[in-house]
């Protein structure tokens, strides 16, 4: 049988609605696709089973959706099918994506019945450990590989009925009423590592003194978050209660989980719902409502909304200004941490794994990103004697890159997909909308008490902007100081290509061939016009980053980039190109040093002639 889904190691997805319609609200869900969702489930039985191998216990799997439609459909047949192979099977019911793995690291592994931010009808699957994040790559791929081994299978459809049959009712009906239990027990787990990550500390005192500091603060200083909740799976999270123990008042919308009320992606053309929730809070005299968030449909992306006092309305941050803005505030706090001293030493004992047994005193600070973040993250870290290093599109890359640096010795506090908003923070390994709002809050929390300096007070010391600093700043005076870039949107129409070359090697070869022409008969112009007086191709392929490579082809379905530098070889903007891991599109971008948005577009549309006249090529 054809199994139609797309396997990337960010998950397996495809539309479950029964109808094939991307857009339909259905619950139901076919025959054949209950079949899928049992074989992917024995799938990954088998593959518990064998990590378990030489221990007696069976692998005890944490399972949960998020809040679309066609959710619990799927989890009744993975359910079953899971507990057929005699996996001990938490199941949680609707949970959002960082609370199931920050839930999970007690235990095997899991599995999140979730399509992210993909529309309304599609459902897929992620797998993964007790490390806190989906399986990497290479993992993913013996999954893959198993699960379409079952699906050729002659008898892949009475196979799949079969093991569905094999449940036990009881063991299923024992599940069902835990439900509630386990979603309790998971809510507990999460808040605690929340506690954690936020302020950098497993030591509990040192946790309560930063919240109590943000309680103090918002005290005397009232802070309001608006939250356009969209029906997502974080309805059913920590975000309300825990805001208000930090004494910061919650004004949410589309609060009921499963009650979907627009397009699920958290960028821009979605996000006007909350800003006009922000303008009619001030309207009203609710003048605290200064942050406001969206969360995707399972809860782990959420970008941000913000009050601008200078244009007297809310306004909508782009993805890779929320992505600048909470690296600026975690190498701020490293800083802020280590007595305003730089983020080595003393801070890196406090955080570092506990089975890093180097001298902490020889780590380096370090970022890590995805190929398409924009280049302002390197000046941001640069401020901060940062080093940035880059993987593939794909969290599981980023998160497995910032990883290896840890094993190199370097202290990896924030990492994450600048190109798709939100972030990171160690010890955290997915995105998480609570962790990124309060990079906001503590900027603009952490403020100067007597000699110590606060987190924006330490930015503009160290990108040599004091000049900008004042006592009574706001986000706005912030994100003003932030290093200018003009960068194409993830989501936006031009972003998105649709090529016939299926082998993507075959394509980016013909690319370079197109680009280096081009780049001969224009170079003279180029230069004149943009400053560019040579290039650099690079490849990242998982968290390999590959420069001034010679043939575009070794890029093959990984990332491509061409970085353009003046005469002083300083980097002025780049182009960038991938196919997508889970839709069936090509991507495309460009980021420009500055404002000039002309050039932006310039740039992409050269981009896009050239992989057009390279798709049309025989």
């Amino acid at each position: 049988m054809n199994h139609g889904m797309i396997t990337s190691a960010s998950g397996w997805r495809k539309i479950f609605a029964v109808s094939g319609n991307e857009e339909d609200t259905t619950t139901e869900i076919s025959a054949e696709n209950t079949v899928l969702a049992a074989l992917a489930a024995d799938t990954f039985a088998e593959y518990m089973y064998a990590k378990k191998s030489g221990s007696s216990e069976k692998p005890v799997v944490i399972l949960g959706t998020d809040a679309r439609p066609t959710g619990a459909a799927l989890a009744d047949a993975m359910l079953r099918a899971l507990l057929a192979n005699g996996i001990a099977v938490q199941y949680a019911g609707i949970i959002a994506a960082p609370e199931i793995m920050a839930y999970s690291r007690a235990f095997d592994g899991f599995v999140y019945i979730s399509a992210s931010h993909n529309p309304v009808g599609h459902n897929g699957i992620k797998f993964g450990l007790n490390d806190g994040g989906v399986l990497d790559r290479d993992e993913n791929a013996k999954l893959v590989a198993a699960f379409e081994e079952r699906c050729a299978n002659v008898r892949a459809v009475q196979n799949g009925i079969a093991i569905i049959g094999r449940c036990p009712e009881s063991a299923f009906e024992w599940a069902m009423a835990e439900k509630d239990a386990v979603k309790q027990q998971a809510v507990s787990a999460y808040r605690s590592f929340e506690k954690r990550t936020i302020s950098a500390s497993d030591d509990i005192a040192a946790q309560n003194a930063l919240f109590a500091q943000i309680r103090a603060r918002v005290k005397q200083n009232p802070l309001g978050v608006v939250c356009d909740m969209n029906g997502s799976a974080r309805t059913l999270s920590i975000d309300a209660d825990f805001l208000a123990t930090c004494g910061i008042n919650f004004y949410p919308i589309n609060n009921v989980a499963g009650k979907i009320a627009h397009t699920i992606i958290p960028e821009p053309e979605n996000l006007v719902y909350c800003a006009r929730k922000m303008n009619k809070l001030h309207k009203d005299g609710n003048t605290d409502a200064l942050l406001g968030y969206m969360p995707d449909c399972d809860g782990d992306r959420g970008n941000i909304v913000y009050w601008n006092e200078v244009t007297g309305k809310a306004e909508v941050l782009k993805a890779q200004e929320v992505f600048a803005l909470s690296v600026l505030s975690e190498l701020a706090y490293a800083t802020y941490k280590n007595g305003g001293l730089p983020a080595h030493g003393l801070l890196a004992k406090a955080i570092q794994s506990k089975n890093d047994e180097d001298d902490p005193d020889e780590q380096r600070l370090g970022v890590a990103v995805n190929c398409p973040t924009s280049m302002r993250i390197e000046e941001i870290a640069s401020a901060f004697g940062a080093h940035v290093f880059r993987a593939e599109v794909g969290e599981a890359n980023v998160v497995n890159l910032a990883r290896e640096k840890r094993e190199e010795n370097y202290l990896v506090p924030i990492l994450g997909e600048g190109s798709n908003g939100g972030n990171i923070t160690h010890p955290a390994a997915v995105r998480d909308p609570m962790n990124t709002l309060f990079a906001l809050v503590k900027l603009l929390v952490l403020r100067d008490v007597g000699d110590r300096k606060g987190l924006f007070h330490l930015w503009c010391e160290a990108s040599k902007q004091l000049d900008k600093y004042k006592d009574d700043f706001t986000l706005c005076d912030v994100i003003a100081t932030l290093p200018a870039y003009t960068t194409t949107g993830v989501s936006e129409k031009r972003a998105i290509l649709h090529i016939e070359t299926e082998n993507h090697a075959v394509l980016k070869r013909r690319f370079q061939k197109v680009f280096e022409d081009e780049w001969q008969k224009k170079r003279v112009n180029l230069l004149k016009k943009y400053n560019f007086a040579s290039y650099e191709a690079i490849a990242t392929n998982g968290t390999k980053e590959t420069r001034g490579i010679e043939d575009y082809g070794i890029s093959g379905k990984g990332g491509l980039k061409i970085i353009f530098y003046n005469e002083k070889t300083q980097p002025l903007a780049f182009i960038w190109m991938r196919g997508s891991g889970t839709e069936p599109v090509f991507r495309i971008m460009c980021d420009v040093k500055g404002t000039d948005t002309r050039m932006e577009k310039s740039l992409l549309s050269w981009e896009t002639e050239m992989i057009q006249r390279a798709d049309e090529m025989q």
